[in-house]
């Protein structure tokens, strides 16, 4: 009993950390990836540094869009979440 006692505010500390900090990461990155997967050709979106255009193509890992200066080949993963759906929003 007194070596449970002893362990125990580790093992809360761990929930407490799994709860607030592991588990809401891994649902973002959950839903990143979702997001990657239902990108369609059309879809007007915003990379992650600043770019805004539309998706001319796509391929599995890399997207083609379209900007006003040109076409340009990107990693899926380039392409913001959080932008491109206020960017949906407007």
């Amino acid at each position: 009993m007194q070596q449970l006692q002893q362990f125990l505010p580790f093992i809360l500390m761990f929930v407490v950390i799994y709860f607030f900090m592991i588990r809401p990461q891994q649902k973002r990155a959950k839903e990143e990836k979702q997001f990657e997967a239902d990108l369609k050709v059309g879809d007007k979106i915003v990379t992650k540094s600043g770019i805004h255009g539309k998706i001319a193509e796509l391929a599995e890992t890399t997207v083609v869009i379209e900007t006003m200066s040109g076409k340009l080949k990107m990693e899926r993963s380039a392409i913001s979440m959080e932008m491109s759906a206020a960017l949906a929003k407007k």
